[in-house]
C-alpha cells in the first residue's frame, strides 16, 4: 500500500505535576511537532528527524500500537519528524511526538480510530519505552486537544477541560544547565500537589500553577525565588514545567518585556510561545 499523511500536534506546559499522585494538569502552547508518515510495500520503520536526542524506541513502539503485526510485515514505513519543541526540558515533546506519529499512522491504517485510542497508543508507548513514569496522559491531552486539561492519569481520564484565554503568552526559559533533581522526591510533597490539583479541577489554574512551581522548584534543584520574581514582574502564574528544568511563565502581552528581564539575567535561552486551544490536525498528502 502506498500512502502518505501529515499530522500536526502542539506542545504543552505543566500546571500540576502528576508524578506524586498520578493526577496532573497541563495547558497547550503553540510550539508544534509535524509528523509525515509514508508507506510503501516492504518492511521496516525508518525515522528522519531534526532532533538528535529523539527516542526511536518511543516512535517504533507507537507505530506498533496502531498497526497490526500483519500490517507491520507488509509495509515499509518512513517517518519524518520536524519539532519546534526542545526535548528533555519538560515541554512535553515526547507526548507531542508520539501523538503526532499515532495520528498520522491511524489516518492511513485505522481511519476510524477514536481520539482516546490514538492518545492511549502514545501513552502506553511512553511507559513501555521508559520515556515517562506515568505515561503522561495529562501532557498528551493538552498536546492533542489544546486548552486546559485536568486529568486522572491512573484512569486515563479527563476530569476537566476548557479553553485558555486567547490574550495570553507563555514565556519559557530553557536553562543551559540541564541538571534536574530526583523526581521521585516529588512524592514527599504529595499532599501539596494534590491540593494544587484540586484547585485546577475547580478552574483555579493559576493558583495551582504557582503552588506547583514553588513545590517542584524546591525539590528539583531550581530556585523558588525565580517563581516569586516572575510574579512580582507581572506574570499571572509561573512554574517548572514537567520535571524541568524549563520554567514557564504565563503573561499578558503588556507584561512580556518585564518578565523576560527576569530570565535574561540567567544563563539560558528564552522562547515566547502563544497559548494553544487548537486540536491536533491530520491530512492525507
Amino acid at each position: 500500500m502506498m500512502a502518505k499523511s501529515r499530522a500536526i500536534v502542539h506542545g504543552a506546559v505543566s500546571l500540576v505535576n502528576a508524578i506524586a499522585n498520578k493526577k496532573g494538569a497541563t495547558m497547550g502552547i503553540s510550539l508544534q511537532v509535524e509528523a509525515i508518515v509514508e508507506t510503501e510495500p516492504g518492511k521496516g520503520i525508518t525515522i528522519q528527524s531534526n532532533n538528535k536526542t529523539l527516542s526511536s524506541r518511543l516512535i517504533n513502539k507507537t507505530v506498533e500500537k496502531i498497526l497490526t503485526k500483519k500490517e507491520l510485515e507488509q509495509n515499509k514505513i518512513k517517518i519524518i519528524l520536524n519539532s519546534e519543541i526542545p526535548t528533555g526540558y519538560g515541554l512535553k515533546s515526547s507526548s507531542a511526538i508520539s501523538s503526532a506519529v499515532a495520528l498520522a499512522c491511524a489516518k492511513i491504517f485505522k481511519p476510524g480510530l477514536s481520539d482516546q485510542r490514538i492518545l492511549l497508543a502514545g501513552v502506553s508507548a511512553s511507559i513501555e519505552s521508559k520515556v515517562s513514569i506515568t505515561g503522561a496522559y495529562d501532557d498528551a491531552c493538552s498536546c492533542y486537544f489544546g486548552g486546559f486539561n485536568v486529568t486522572d492519569n491512573s484512569k486515563n481520564q479527563i476530569v476537566r477541560s476548557e479553553k485558555i484565554p486567547g490574550n495570553l503568552l507563555s514565556i519559557i526559559f530553557i536553562p543551559k544547565n540541564r541538571k534536574r533533581g530526583n523526581v521521585k522526591n516529588l512524592k514527599i510533597l504529595s499532599a501539596v500537589f494534590y491540593n494544587a490539583w484540586k484547585l485546577a479541577k475547580n478552574s483555579n489554574y493559576w493558583q495551582a500553577m504557582i503552588i506547583n512551581g514553588l513545590a517542584t522548584a524546591t525539590i528539583l534543584n531550581s530556585d523558588p525565588k525565580i517563581i516569586t520574581n516572575l510574579l512580582e514582574k507581572g506574570a499571572i502564574a509561573a512554574s517548572i514545567s514537567g520535571n524541568g528544568p524549563a520554567i514557564a511563565a504565563i503573561v499578558k502581552k503588556e507584561d512580556e518585556q518585564n518578565v523576560k528581564k527576569v530570565f535574561s539575567s540567567l544563563d539560558g535561552k528564552i522562547i515566547v510561545s502563544k497559548i494553544n486551544n487548537k486540536k491536533a490536525e491530520v491530512y492525507d498528502l
